[in-house]
């Protein structure tokens, strides 16, 4: 029997061990630590070395995300082969069509998809049409939303038009369905993720305005690559005063507000492991010092902050 020493404390498998894993997989998986992985190559064993998306997302009780996250690991670590239509997103923005029979047996059957309906009735504050409901179902039936994070959605993609457009705007469908597959490729899928996700927006939608005060940037909104700075700044994990630091050390060089040269400098912080104002004080090229390490990456080289803009443009 396979016998596990952890600390002090001996552990042994129960009953027999029957699946054969090789070696060299074995130490993959124990170096990849992430247990949905070996959870599906566990269950690759059972099913004699192939299964089918659909299959593993149905007997292991997670979503499809779930499972091509998981199998897209495996694939990189050699354990795994997957087709095409296992290792790739759904069709990003293409949700299918639906016959009105479909819809209706489904609502029928299902009266969540008829919560959802009348969620989305009271929320527009209108009456939706059959290609409205057709979108609402592409999103629960397709995408496998649960009907509780379709409705934040939908009161977020609200709130972010009227903030953009004005009060009493309201977004178009199209416009929902964009954002139920940018929270799908997220792997925003349940309840728990979606409030942190909105929550973490709410916070970053407050220090963009104390920020924009920071850059002394008034009389207009920030333009979409402007937010996608500041989101990455968030992101790596700086606060207002190591901002600040950045800006003044900006002015002082360049003469004004440079945000790749800005950007530039956070990032060279953020490498070095330097986020707080002491931290900057104490291990940062001191004035006088040449700012060369602040000019832009290389063409061809990627940086962490590279990855996080890529994430953030996938929001």
């Amino acid at each position: 029997m396979a016998e596990v020493q952890m600390m002090d404390k001996n552990y042994k498998l129960s009953g027999g061990c029957n699946l054969a894993v090789p070696l060299d997989h074995a130490d993959k998986l124990v170096s990849l630590g992430d247990g949905a992985g070996a959870l599906l190559y566990l269950y690759a064993l059972r099913q004699n070395g192939s299964f089918n998306a659909e299959g593993a997302a149905r007997a292991l009780g997670v979503t499809a995300a779930e499972i091509a996250r998981a199998a897209g690991l495996l694939s990189r670590e050699g354990l795994l082969d997957t087709d095409e239509k296992l290792s790739a997103p759904l069709p990003a923005e293409e949700l299918p069509q639906y016959t009105a029979n479909e819809v209706v047996s489904s609502a029928q059957r299902e009266g969540e998809f008829q919560i959802i309906i009348d969620e989305t009735q009271h929320i527009l504050g209108k009456v939706l049409t059959g290609a409205d409901i057709n979108t609402l179902f592409g999103l629960y039936d397709h995408l496998k939303l649960p009907a509780e994070v379709i409705i934040l959605l939908i009161n977020y993609c609200v709130s972010l038009t009227r903030e953009n457009l004005g009060p009493g705007k309201l977004p178009s469908m199209r416009t929902i369905e964009k954002e139920g597959y940018a929270w799908f490729n997220n792997e925003i899928l349940t309840l728990d993720r979606a409030e942190e996700y909105l929550r973490k927006k709410r916070e970053y939608r407050c220090r963009e305005s104390q920020i924009k005060r920071i850059l002394q940037i008034r009389d207009r909104g920030l333009s979409t690559s402007e937010k996608k700075y500041i989101s990455s700044w968030l992101d790596m994990g700086f606060g207002l005063e190591a901002i600040e630091e950045a800006y003044d050390r900006t002015v002082v060089k360049t003469g004004k507000l440079q945000w790749k040269y800005m950007n530039s400098i956070l990032s060279s912080w953020h490498e070095k492991g330097l986020h707080t104002s002491d931290e900057i004080e104490k291990g940062d090229n001191r004035p006088g010092e040449p700012l060369s390490a602040y000019s832009a990456p290389k063409e061809g080289s990627r940086t962490e902050t590279d990855r996080i803009r890529e994430m953030m443009d996938r929001l």
